[in-house]
């Protein structure tokens, strides 16, 4: 490696649609893709207008969090610490990938509406929860257009440079302890964002990436450094989803208050729910 990752400063990679295609599997056109949530977190996202990513080394607050998502597999570890840039000898490429894992965020769904899914996720809350289907190919341009766009990041009310790529994947599922990716070659650090440990393998995971170059340190124009924050919002207007069929349901689930539901998203201008019976 001839890099040097750590220059005090430098023009900021810029964040591309779809750089990783390659590389990952998306799902077919036609595919649905569900979301559950609390019905409180539903609002917020509604009335924000946004949905959330969560950074990727952060899933450790409820019990069926995957604490090694995103990591770099640990038997590659070794080798990747043993591999150092030629101008940064103390940087290692083990080094790099926490980076970038650290600078990578993900929307998460499931290709199911399951059982397992309704069960593990979007529990305590008062109001129940609800699953959201979204029509994968029209999420995809809708989020390629917001990323394409170029809006940016908005960082302690300064508006940023849009660092961050957007990248799409079905999640694969392996032995995770005893696998290794780079046997022969190093490995993109985007593959490791969509591994997981076959114990997980019921959630038939789809994700959607935010990633930001893993080498370098992103300042602001004052200089301040940029510290990565453990969630972002993209822009999503969900009463447009809903009106173009990005959104093909709303779906009721366990204890939900269905009243409340219809009169709160009624009040944020989305004027019907789709389904009417809980899953």
């Amino acid at each position: 490696m001839t890099e040097k990752p750590e220059n005090p400063a430098f023009d900021p990679v810029l964040g591309l649609v779809e750089p990783h295609a390659g590389l990952l599997t998306a799902p077919p056109d036609g595919q649905r893709l569900y979301k559950i949530m609390t019905i409180e977190n539903l609002l917020r996202s509604v009335g924000g207008g946004y949905l959330y990513f969560n950074q990727v080394d952060s899933y450790k607050d409820f019990p069926s969090a995957d604490p090694n998502d995103g990591e770099q597999l640990g038997r590659d570890r070794a080798s990747n610490a043993a591999t150092r840039f030629e101008k940064a000898t103390d940087f290692s490429a083990a080094d790099y990938y926490d980076h970038s894992r650290h600078r990578t965020y993900a929307c998460c769904f499931s290709l199911e509406d399951s059982d397992h899914m309704w069960s593990e996720y979007a529990n305590g809350s008062p109001r129940g929860k609800v699953g959201i289907a979204f029509d994968f190919a029209k999420l995809r341009a809708v989020i390629n257009d917001t990323v394409e766009a170029g809006i940016g990041l908005e960082y302690r009310g300064a508006r940023c440079k849009q660092i961050f790529s957007v990248n799409y994947g079905v999640v694969e599922y392996i032995a995770w302890a005893t696998a290794r990716r780079n046997v022969t070659k190093m490995v993109n650090p985007i593959l490791y964002t969509y591994i997981k440990d076959d114990n997980y393998a019921k959630e038939r995971e789809m994700r959607i990436s935010l990633s930001a170059f893993g080498l370098g340190r992103y300042v602001l124009a004052d200089g301040t450094e940029i510290e990565f924050p453990p969630g972002l919002q993209l822009g999503f207007d969900f009463r447009r989803a809903v009106a173009d069929g990005t959104i093909i349901e709303i779906i009721p689930g366990p204890g939900c208050d269905r009243d409340f539901l219809r009169d709160e998203l009624g009040k944020l201008g989305i004027m019907a729910l789709d389904s009417d019976s809980a899953t």
